[in-house]
């Protein structure tokens, strides 16, 4: 007799069992929270750390500075009503009734402050100043979001050049199969870092020609996969019929195959997503990443290297952000790769 479980699975969509056995693997339901933390504090990093007010009022006028410039409240402005910092939402002394609610880190990812060269992690400073005195948070939060763009967006351009590439292939078999499964092949044999390294070398260095880079490099698994899904999935009967019924090449493969065919490319974007960052981050620690100032965890590691000896927060931090995010996008690759897995849904 059919369980419950089986019983209840045939009134369920794709997706909504899928979703269903993703909920019962504790680790991916760990690894997507902590994605979304870091997704969030990535996207909220002007409101999480800065050296500006989030909101500013004086003399009966509001004022967003994280959001827009104050042209008559310069930076110097800022720095002295920070001295009294304690406080997030910091009143006025004079009695004018002037307050401003500041970040929970107020601090700059670009403020230098060499008075306070290399502090150690306290009260004032949760994880410590780096070699020019800049707080450590505050650039990490920042480099969160550039970390996590970089694998976003480079491995967007690496799937939709790997689905329509995969695509081609596995629809059209023969000479445009033979061609790009060469091409595929030439490319797996090249050490993909090192490949990373050769181009940004003779590139200037800026965050958007990493990402087009690892883009351009790492689309050889999606095309991959997609390839293998078209091969076996246009040789079932509604794909036929849609040929007889004189369906168009495009259409076929737009329409009717390729949404058939997109779940093993959402677990390999997945991982392709942690491997970037730590691309990324490698390419940073190595001198190739993106330019300074722009805070990045590899940028900051890479500080720890003359420092290692006793400024242990450089290395601690961007380290264990870096194993965290890659972990966390493991976890729910495998985690969706398991889900997915049709024996589950029998």
């Amino acid at each position: 007799m059919p369980s419950e479980e089986t019983k209840t699975s045939v009134h369920r969509s794709y997706w909504q069992m899928v979703g269903h056995h993703f909920k019962k693997r504790p680790l991916a339901l760990a690894g997507l929270w902590i994605s979304l933390l870091l997704f969030f504090v990535a996207i909220f990093a002007p409101l999480l750390a800065n050296d500006r007010p989030i909101l500013y009022v004086t003399q009966g006028t509001c004022y967003w500075p994280v959001f827009s410039g104050v042209d008559k409240i310069g930076p110097d402005t800022w720095k002295e009503m920070k001295k009294t910092l304690p406080p997030l939402v910091q009143t006025d002394a004079g009695g004018r009734g002037d307050f401003a609610v500041w970040p929970p880190v107020p601090y700059s990812p670009t403020e230098y402050n060499l008075l306070e060269f290399l502090a150690p992690p306290d009260a004032k400073h949760w994880f410590g100043t780096d070699d020019s005195g800049r707080d450590v948070l505050s650039r990490m939060i920042h480099g969160a979001g550039v970390s996590l763009s970089v694998g976003f967006v480079a491995m967007g351009i690496a799937a939709i050049i790997g689905i329509v590439l995969g695509a081609l292939a596995g629809y059209y078999g023969r000479w445009v199969d033979a061609l790009i499964s060469r091409i595929i092949e030439i490319l797996l044999t090249i050490p993909t870092f090192f490949l990373i390294i050769a181009i940004i070398a003779f590139l200037p260095p800026s965050i958007y020609n990493i990402m087009v880079v690892i883009g351009l490099t790492g689309w050889t698994g999606v095309a991959r996969f997609v390839r293998a899904e078209f091969l076996k999935l246009k040789q079932l009967d509604f794909i036929m019929a849609s040929r007889a019924l004189g369906a168009s090449n495009m259409r076929m493969i737009f329409l009717h195959i390729l949404p058939n065919a997109l779940a093993p490319v959402l677990v390999s974007t997945v991982f392709g997503i942690a491997g970037a960052i730590l691309t990324e981050s490698s390419l940073s620690f190595l001198g190739f990443g993106v330019p300074p100032p722009t805070p990045s965890w590899g940028a900051i590691l890479s500080q720890s290297r003359d420092y290692i000896e006793f400024a242990w927060w450089l290395t601690f931090f961007p380290g264990l952000a870096i194993f965290l995010s890659i972990t966390a996008y493991n976890l729910v690759g495998e985690g969706l790769r398991d889900a997915m897995d049709p024996k589950l849904f029998r």
